[in-house]
């Protein structure tokens, strides 16, 4: 495989991607606290048939940081990812998500949905039944869901995280995986070295202050989905309870295929990845 780095301008911004491959056009949407990276075990087997694109989303890594909060709502974030599949000559591109990554993708596929052909999405419960299971008082989901209370108070979570950026990694990378393999310190120093990137803290977290930005400006409304979906999700997943994937079907018209994974983390494609390179490129040729 041979990957090659791009500099793509979209939406007023520029994004850092790593592309690879040859063929139809598939995206990978990274999460929370990762970067392009977090794809790096999935890349090899899926640019064999398709023109994979990992960018570091906005805020990320090697991509740009504007300031303030309301540059990372999710009204911004999908308009990144419609004009990066533009960018490619595309109008339409199989677009896989994992976390905050997810987000994006179910909200795309909901608003937009002309421009997704198949939908893959890594431990992200569908956004609308998230906020449902809370709004109805899920209290393990609140639990588990404390560290966004955190994250939405001023300079606190940067100093937080800055005072120790390896220990954070360690922490909530390898502590959180079921397998030792799943990362190795050299894949710490990786996310150390990419949230060393100046405001690389402070746009990051954004993506959470910007929840309270979320409605938008337009009268458009998510649609349920016509297109074909896949939902891989890790069981132990410590930030999202498995009881939030139960009613995926509410939200899908299409062909839906949901495929879990006992004895895993969050990080699925990292603890698993030939099963889910397995059931991702399965679903693909179905």
């Amino acid at each position: 495989m041979t990957l090659t780095t791009r500099y793509i301008d979209v939406n007023g911004i520029t994004l850092h991607c790593k592309v690879a491959g040859q063929g139809p056009l598939m995206v990978l949407l990274h999460g929370f606290p990762e970067f392009w990276y977090s794809w790096r075990k999935q890349l090899p087997v899926l640019a064999q048939s398709y023109t994979v694109v990992a960018p570091d989303m906005r805020g990320y890594n090697l991509s740009d940081k504007p300031k303030g909060i309301k540059n990372y709502t999710l009204e911004v974030l999908m308009n990144d990812i419609r004009a990066l599949i533009k960018a490619f000559g595309q109008e339409s591109a199989i677009v896989v998500g994992h976390d905050w990554g997810g987000v994006v993708a179910w909200s795309l596929a909901g608003y937009y949905p002309e421009m997704v052909e198949k939908l893959i999405i890594l431990n992200m419960p569908h956004p609308a039944e998230m906020k449902r299971q809370l709004k109805q008082g899920n209290w393990q989901q609140w639990r588990k869901s404390w560290y966004m209370g955190f994250f939405q108070l001023p300079y606190l979570p940067e100093w937080y995280m800055k005072r120790n950026l390896t220990r954070f990694f360690k922490r909530s990378l390898q502590g959180w995986a079921h397998q030792e393999t799943a990362f190795t310190d050299a894949d710490i120093q990786a996310y150390v070295t990419a949230y060393e990137q100046p405001n690389a803290l402070t746009a990051t977290i954004n993506y959470y202050r910007a929840l309270r930005h979320t409605k938008r400006s337009d009268k458009l409304r998510p649609q349920k989905l016509m297109m074909p979906v896949c939902l891989i999700f890790g069981e132990d997943d410590k930030a999202l309870g498995k009881e939030l994937t139960y009613n995926t079907a509410h939200y899908c018209k299409g062909a839906l295929s949901i495929k879990y994974i006992p004895n895993c983390s969050h990080w699925v494609q990292h603890e698993y990845p030939e099963l889910v390179n397995k059931y991702i490129v399965t679903f693909l040729k179905q």
